[in-house]
């Protein structure tokens, strides 16, 4: 299908790209942490808190939304995009209210620390640790005690599917979904014809193939091997007992078939798996393009899937 209307008319405003400009994360950090909605346009919740959770490599902040007053929750942990060098609580403040009024769950957003200040497992220590603290702490934060899900957009769904594949290693808590947005599943870039997706929405869909590697280069920094399935969950061997997922994936992004790809290796691996592509939209869409017509019905599916089996 081809681009969005809208999204082809925007794309089409836009100057052309400089390969050859360096990223500096504290330059791109000033655009893409900035919320497209004012906040008094935002879904609202019930409540909304922010607090500091201690861990042995030190605080780490969270926001906790609750979307009515109830007397138990199901919880969703959720882990923002932003190539693992950017993004915030405020980033992605706008994409976590509709989820939790559509799902029913408290959810818990995670401001893990960053690269490449702080490179692999720093974000993946911090999301592993955070869900094990509620999971301890079920009776302050009113959880369910057996419903406990991840979900993550771009970067941050790498990092919900990791956190999945380090909880059924250790076994300190049960995780029950996890959802997965246009995921970042494979930071090995040495050979990009392993997925035609990569080919075909190389330039111009907004995330370009050719940044791919200096994108996620700073959460590399550490020396870190791409192909751990830890940085890397497509290259996870045995997929099975993880938790059930939704893996949401978008038409002209780069990432669209390793999302795809792993949705399948899942159900292969006997994983209950909701699978669904938005056409004619790109990498992204939750924040930016959710008030089109055809994408806004992303969070009530989310919302549906998280809410089976309750």
């Amino acid at each position: 299908m081809a681009l969005h209307p809208d999204l082809k008319k925007f794309f089409e405003s836009l100057p052309e790209s400089d390969p050859n400009q360096k990223l500096i994360p504290e330059e791109q950090r000033k655009f893409m942490n900035a919320p497209v909605m004012p906040l008094e346009k935002r879904v609202q919740v019930h409540e909304v808190e922010d607090r500091l959770v201690p861990t042995a490599e030190g605080n780490v902040p969270i926001r906790i939304y609750t979307p009515v007053k109830k007397d138990v929750y199901p919880i969703l942990l959720y882990f923002h995009g932003g190539a693992f060098f950017s993004g915030n609580l405020e980033s992605h403040d706008e994409i976590v209210r509709p989820i939790t009024i559509e799902s029913g769950y408290k959810v818990i957003a995670v401001d893990f620390r960053l690269a490449p200040e702080h490179p692999y497992p720093a974000a993946l220590e911090d999301c592993y640790n955070v869900a094990k603290w509620v999971s301890e702490n079920h009776k302050e934060l009113d959880w369910d005690g057996e419903n406990l899900a991840v979900a993550g957009d771009s970067s941050g769904g790498n990092i919900a599917a990791a956190v999945s594949l380090l909880a059924r290693q250790k076994k300190e808590f049960p995780l029950t979904k996890q959802v997965l947005f246009y995921p970042s599943l494979d930071l090995d870039f040495g050979d990009i014809s392993r997925y035609p997706s990569l080919s075909e929405n190389r330039k111009g869909y907004g995330l370009e193939t050719d940044a791919l590697p200096a994108f996620n280069s700073f959460y590399l920094s550490g020396g870190a091997d791409p192909r751990d399935p830890l940085l890397s969950p497509i290259f996870e061997e045995n997929l099975e007992n993880l938790p059930v997922a939704l893996v949401i994936t978008a038409e002209h992004d780069p990432l669209r078939d390793e999302g795809e790809l792993y949705a399948e290796k899942l159900k292969k691996a006997g994983i209950r798996v909701e699978k669904k592509r938005y056409d004619g939209v790109v990498h992204g869409f939750l924040a930016k393009w959710t008030h089109l017509e055809e994408y806004a019905g992303v969070y009530e599916l989310t919302g549906n899937f998280l809410k089976k089996d309750l």
